[in-house]
Order: C-alpha cells, then structure tokens, then sequence
C-alpha cells in the first residue's frame, strides 16, 4: 500500500511554528547535479581569515565555507565547550547558581584574562559564569572546573566526552581555557555545530553571551565582541585570541526569525576578524532565506492503520524540518509524502514509516524519515479480526 501526497511548501502557514527550535542536521541532502546546477551560484565575501564557515542554526545547512574542517587552535573559543559542559550541570542540578564557590591557588594563579579573584573567597556560581562568558576570564573557568569535576583534568575528560556525543570529530581539548597546549584544536565547522547545540539546549543561559559588560562590585569589564555595538541583530557568542591562535570570533545573528552563526579562525587582528564576522553575516542574510518546511506536532498526512484500536495516524517529520536556500528559490519546491508499507499495528511513537521527499523544479533534492506522530496500540479481536477480513476482499 502507497500513499502519496505533494504539496508545495510554500502554502503552509509558517508562523504555526513552535518556539522551541530544533536542529536537523543537513547530512541526509541528497543534492542531484540537475538541482545544484539549477541553484545560482553564490560566491562568498571576501574574508581575511585562514579559516572560516557560515552555518545557519535551524536547518544545520553550511553556506559559506573555506577550510573548515582544517583543525586549528581555537584559544578561548574553547570556552564555549567548558561553558556547554557547565550548562549541563545547571540542568542536571549538580551546579546551582546560588553556590558558593572557593577561589584556589590554582585558579588565583591562572594567567591571561581574569576577575583578580582572591584565594580563600568564595564567589557565587552565577557570577563566575557571567565572568567567564563576558570576560573569558581563566580564573573564574578554573574555579568552576575544580568544583563541578574536582580539577581542570576530570572536567577536560568531560568536555571532551561531549565533544564525541555532538559528533566534533576533529575537536580535542586539552585545558578548559584554551590556552596554547600541544593536540589542543578544533575548526570553524565543530565550532558552528557547538554554538548552534548550546543555543538550541540551553536558551535560558545563552543570553548571557549577549551581555556587554560585567561588573563584580569592585571592577567592571567589557566584552570583546565588538560586533554586539556594531550589529544589533547580534546576540553573541564569543572571541578568542592567542599568538599561536590569531584573533578568533563567532557570532551569532537573528534578522526577520532567521539565525545565522559564523565563525573566523586566524584573523590577523581585531578589525579583520570584526570585519569577517560582519561581512558573513550581512552576505548570509542578504542571499539566503530559511523556511520551516513541517513543524515537529503538525501531521503531514493520515493514513489507514490495519489491527489497531484505532483506524487512522498521523504522520509527519517528528521534530521541525527547516530548509535553507538562496532567496526566491523556496516557491520552487515540492514536497512528496510516501507511505512505504502496509501499516499495522502496533506503531510506535516516532517509528520511521515513510519518506519525506523534498523536490526542487521536480529534481529530487532531499529526503527525510517520515515518523508516526502518535502511537497505535493493538486492537481487539473483533478489530483485528474485521481487519483482517477487509484486507483479504482488497
């Protein structure tokens, strides 16, 4: 049994989408050489940096890029790690924000930027975070690595296990600052999909990085993200800078509910890496558009499920399908929803049960798993046993 539908995107109505954003990978595009020599050529900005990537957040789509998986020293970038790591103990309850931390003699003595904490004091865990975030300060880091994880090393074991569970293949931590260490590296890709994770899991603290300054009662500092002055679409993330790293950015921007993040990796200094952020961004939202194909709970289509103590189901894309593609081009799209089988219960909540096929000018484009929306339990005997004899007279 087949069931199709096409529609054209273009006809849903778009703000039903919820505000809870999900990231969808763009690994299963299935770009035909048809499609691609139909889609116009964009050719990137031109930017002053070794390294670079300009990704959109909800649709995971990689727009603009050059060497981006070439591992380099990140410097405090790292921090956006040691920041999702800390995230985690916040959620999980093992860190609270009201908890008082002690200031060691190690984290006294961390070098680079700091909050000139004194050793012996306790400081609160939320002024610490906001320290590291806004300031990059080390001794704030060191102070909260030693107290979630008992020193720098455990917590580095961490940061590095969560590397592997968002699949930064070519990212390894050897501190939790990100100061120059031998192996210590990541790209302008890993650095993307990492923003783009710690928006998206934890949007309660993720306004922080938009703070311009940060003032602990005695001193008060100012972020290095000159583009939170410059851009007001800007709402973070964060910079880094060593000798044997450049001067290092990624920025995050939302314009008209889109979000784009960029990274630069080794620009030459300030103004380069302030100008790259920028230009990125402003070609990104200039060429590009990004649209919420199917929304995670609204059903694409209903089909027969036989044996069940229900006759109907609604599938769909289970989590928000979004699309990127250069301005203009979305009106061209279709979308094919296919049924690959006889349904019959029981069905599980999310099984995969069809496709989704994403078509551009009639090419095939992309295709996407299409999941049950609801779950379907067993029937009872005079159900199935009416089933039964239906599908026997088809």
């Amino acid at each position: 049994m087949e069931n199709k539908n096409s529609v054209n995107p273009v006809k849903f109505r778009w703000l039903e989408a919820p505000k809870k954003f999900f990231h969808l990978a763009f690994a299963c595009l299935l770009c035909s050489r048809a499609v691609a020599a139909a889609l116009p050529e964009i050719p990137p900005p031109d930017i002053a940096a070794p390294a670079w990537v300009l990704m959109d957040h909800d649709s995971g789509q990689v727009l603009a890029e050059r060497n981006a998986d070439k591992p380099l020293p990140p410097a405090s970038l790292t921090k956006l790690m040691t920041a999702y790591v800390l995230f985690g103990k916040l959620k999980a309850g093992t860190l609270k924000l009201d908890d008082r931390i002690h200031i060691s003699q190690q984290a006294w003595n961390a070098k680079g930027a700091r909050l000139f904490l004194r050793p012996g004091s306790s400081v609160r865990a939320e002024d610490l975070l906001k320290g590291l975030i806004v300031l990059s300060a080390n001794d704030a880091t060191i102070a909260l690595t030693e107290r979630v994880a008992g020193n720098e090393k455990n917590f580095v074991t961490e940061m590095n296990a969560a590397a592997r569970g968002l699949g930064l293949d070519h990212s390894v931590f050897m501190n939790a600052t990100g100061h120059n260490e031998k192996g210590h590296g990541s790209t302008a890709r890993d650095l993307a999909r990492l923003a783009a994770a710690l928006i998206r899991e934890f949007p309660e603290y993720y306004h922080w990085f938009s703070l311009k300054e940060f003032s602990d009662g005695r001193i008060t500092q100012y972020n290095h993200n000159a583009l939170l002055w410059r851009d007001l679409t800007v709402d973070g993330v964060k910079t880094g800078q060593s000798r044997s790293a450049g001067f290092c950015l990624i920025a995050s921007a939302r314009r008209d509910g889109m979000r784009l993040i960029a990274v630069m990796l080794g620009a030459r200094d300030e103004n380069a890496r302030v100008e790259a952020g920028q230009r990125l961004l402003d070609h990104g939202f200039r060429h590009f558009e990004t649209r919420l194909l199917y929304a995670a709970d609204i059903p694409a289509v209903r089909t027969r499920v036989w044996r069940g103590d229900q006759s109907t189901i609604p599938l769909g894309a289970g989590r928000n399908l979004y699309l990127t593609l250069p301005r203009g081009w979305h009106e061209k799209l279709h979308a094919r929803v296919t049924v690959t089988e006889s349904l019959n219960a029981p069905v599980q909540l999310g099984q995969a049960v069809g496709t989704i096929a994403i078509e551009l000018d009639r090419e095939p484009l992309a295709e996407y798993p299409l999941v049950a929306l609801k779950q379907v339990g067993e029937g009872n005997l005079l159900q199935r046993t009416i089933d039964k004899i239906q599908l026997w007279l088809q």
